[in-house]
């Protein structure tokens, strides 16, 4: 996109968050749904497709303005920026990188204009192991027949179509090629979507099973219309979900942030406001340096991926990073309210609950330590490290 009506848009999305997300935010969580008219307005504002191509209906964004696009929505609350998150992140992404050019010439029109896509990896039993999935695709002679349950999956019960990760091969094979990725629009019989989960936090945000019992698909739902390829084609999209996790995280905790400068600048103790006592100034600077610094993280793995860097590591980095930086800053918050943040009339208490589930998904922290470590031990040992 032109930097200069980039730019435009940004002050636009400034503004509409605050005069419009921000108000919405207590019939959001009353309903536990965001209004049908404001998701209707963010399809018009063109966010589900801010990182395709201005061919298939999108606006273009390259990462950097993707990712200040993705934190400039997360400082409202998160199911705004989680209803248009698969469709801008893991679904485009695995169309860009594995899908046929009919398979991008038939969906992502269809994604731009704001049908809502899932990413199905999760299963009962198997989350990042793709060694323990129990979705097959057995081959047939009119395509492929798909069974299986995946779980925990973002915007399922909204979803006009998911991405499925699924065996395509009865032993795990080298590199995780047992493991295929189909498109499979939701009304395809078969495909049933399980009641929404009730969660934490992240009110307007649904999760739910997918369930897939003899769901035959044609020969064309196979991304990239060549097997084996799922799992590479996940791991990729992954990193650019990883990103948008972290911008995500980072532009929450700084809302957060901004409420707690405003509740000790206004709340008195002692006969004089609290924000003028050293050691709540103490809590509100930690916030201030690990903000900076996600946001400079996030900065820099944006350039990388601009320029065209691989940066399995670096995204699972900042998403560790951001995710637990936005944990502390929220606990820290907490805090500073006292007892009125532990209440639930005060926005700190939702911060608090809404921000736990960044340190899980798109990767827990731990499977991020473990890959971080295994890529620098991969490189030490091929000579690469530090190179």
């Amino acid at each position: 996109m032109d930097p200069d009506v980039f730019e435009q848009f940004m002050d636009q999305l400034r503004r509409y968050v605050r005069e419009r997300l921000i108000p919405a935010e207590q019939i959001v969580i009353a309903n536990d749904a965001i209004p049908d008219e404001i998701v209707q307005e963010l399809r018009e504002m063109g966010l589900f497709g801010l990182t395709n191509a201005a061919e298939f209906g999108g606006a273009g964004m390259n990462t950097r303005q993707y990712v200040r696009t993705v934190k400039a929505l997360a400082y409202a609350m998160p199911a705004f920026r989680s209803i248009i998150s698969i469709n801008i992140g893991m679904f485009s992404s695995a169309l860009k990188n594995g899908g046929t050019d009919a398979q991008r010439a038939h969906w992502l029109p269809r994604i731009c204009a704001g049908e809502i896509a899932s990413f199905g990896l999760t299963e009962p039993g198997s989350g990042s192991d793709s060694a323990g999935m129990q979705t097959t695709a057995v081959k047939t002679a009119a395509g492929w027949v798909l069974n299986g349950t995946k779980r925990y999956i973002t915007n399922a019960p909204h979803a006009k179509v998911a991405l499925i990760m699924a065996r395509t091969a009865k032993e795990n094979l080298p590199k995780n090629a047992h493991v295929s990725a189909f498109i499979v629009p939701m009304d395809t019989p078969g495909v049933t979507v399980g009641k929404a989960d009730r969660k934490m936090g992240q009110a307007g945000s649904a999760i739910a099973d997918i369930i897939l019992e003899d769901v035959a698909l044609p020969d064309d739902a196979l991304l990239g219309g060549e097997p084996g390829r799922g799992f590479a084609i996940a791991m990729q999209s992954l990193d650019n979900g990883r990103i948008s996790v972290g911008a995500a995280a980072t532009g929450y905790a700084r809302r957060a942030l901004d409420s707690a400068v405003r509740y000790a600048s206004e709340r008195k103790a002692f006969g004089e406001p609290i924000a003028n006592f050293q050691l709540i100034q103490q809590m509100l600077a930690d916030c201030e340096i690990e903000i900076y610094a996600a946001e400079c993280m996030l900065d820099d793995v944006a350039a990388r991926v601009d320029a065209g860097e691989s940066v399995l590591r670096k995204a699972a980095a900042f998403k560790v990073f951001a995710s637990e930086m936005c944990g502390r800053v929220v606990d820290r918050v907490v805090q500073v309210y006292g007892g009125a943040g532990y209440l639930a009339e005060y926005d700190a208490e939702r911060f608090f609950r809404d921000a736990r589930i960044y340190r899980i998904y798109e990767g827990t922290t731990q499977i991020l330590q473990l890959q971080i470590a295994k890529h620098m031990l991969r490189e030490f040992h091929s000579g690469t490290f530090g190179v």
